[in-house]
């Protein structure tokens, strides 16, 4: 598939009015996606866990625009509250999806928009948040053209839901999702996420995901800055190959089962990209003492425990605990006694992965 596979050919049947849903979940990179090109397109592949309970559910409102002024007139609501610093950034996904789904121009629309996870809370909804937007407009494409396969729904809803935000391609489907051109996952593209076809030995199954709230405030630094930073970092083309390697590597984790180099990987994974972050110029750390804290606590239990428990990070303080199912109730309940303190007002979330977005 081709960017060009998602220019319409045929007029659209112009529907006056309606609405629609959808939840999308957020998701957890495992094979990290960092640096970018063209038009948010991945300078190297990566794969990730889609999740269950971190999601955002957005309501499409669309009726037929009073006049044509040339720019696409929406509100947005969260939580049923007017939430006017949103509209930038949908302002330039609607800008860059227009030739795709022409149609888009047609309507005034309202976006209304809520999170499971709370808004604040230091977790990236613009994965989740974007991929429903993305599912609510192909949706309405779908009902003026019902021959669409499933297929192709898929395909561009992910299509589109990179223009808003790259990591939003990954949350449409799942548990894994593969993103980026690798040479030995055959349906893997640049343009869109996709369903990791490989062998996933049972031990990968159901796997849990525990987000530490470490720190809920605004990033740091925009994920879109940060991605911007490894245009001419002296470790960029480096860190790509590599990634090449681990998601190959991790492709060999799955297969057999091997836990103990799936931690290896991931944990490594995590802290390369804060490397890359703490090597940029300008450079930033994103983690927090609490971040460093909790990654010692959880070593610390490993080594005196036996446990298969590890971690990951997003471009940021708080961290995520992944382990197998079958230590739920041990792994959680060293997450309450343990690690909770060092969460902001010793907040977290129980989560696990899941298989992508529905209608609702």
């Amino acid at each position: 598939m081709t960017e060009s596979d998602f220019t319409p050919s045929e007029n659209y049947k112009v529907l006056t009015q309606g609405s629609v849903t959808y939840q999308s979940p957020s998701n957890i990179a495992l094979v990290k996606y960092w640096g970018k090109h063209g038009e948010q397109l991945p300078q190297n592949p990566s794969i990730s866990f889609t999740l269950s309970n971190c999601h955002t559910t957005t309501t499409l409102s669309y009726k037929k625009a009073a006049s044509a002024t040339g720019e696409i007139e929406f509100d947005v609501l969260l939580d049923g509250k007017s939430e006017p610093d949103f509209k930038p950034k949908i302002a330039k996904f609607f800008e860059r999806i227009e030739k795709y789904i022409p149609f888009v121009k047609e309507y005034s629309y309202v976006i209304d928009t809520t999170n499971s996870f709370p808004h604040s809370s230091g977790i990236a909804s613009s994965a989740s948040g974007m991929s429903a937007l993305a599912l609510c407009l192909m949706e309405i494409e779908r009902q003026s053209n019902p021959d669409m396969t499933p297929a192709y729904f898929l395909q561009k809803a992910s299509f589109l839901a990179r223009l808003g935000s790259g990591s939003a391609c990954r949350s449409l489907d799942g548990p894994l999702v593969v993103w980026g051109n690798h040479k030995e996952i055959s349906n893997s593209s640049d343009i869109f996420g996709t369903s990791y076809n490989g062998n996933v030995h049972d031990n990968f199954k159901n796997y849990q995901d525990t987000i530490l709230l470490v720190d809920k405030g605004e990033k740091q630094v925009s994920s879109t800055v940060g991605h911007g930073l490894m245009h001419g970092h002296a470790f960029a083309k480096a860190r790509f190959s590599q990634a090449h390697d681990n998601l190959s590597e991790l492709m060999r984790v799955f297969e057999v089962g091997d836990v103990d180099a799936f931690i290896k990987l991931v944990e490594s994974e995590a802290l390369t990209l804060h490397a890359m972050m703490m090597t940029s110029h300008p450079y930033f750390i994103l983690m927090k003492p609490k971040t460093l804290e909790i990654i010692n606590e959880i070593w610390d239990y490993r080594q005196q425990t036996g446990s298969k428990v590890c971690f990951t990070l997003d471009a940021g303080a708080n961290v995520h605990v992944l382990y197998p199912e079958n230590e739920k109730h041990s792994v959680q309940d060293f997450i309450a006694t343990k690690l909770s303190k060092f969460c902001q007002n010793g907040h977290y979330i129980n989560d696990f992965v899941g298989n992508g977005a529905k209608k609702l």
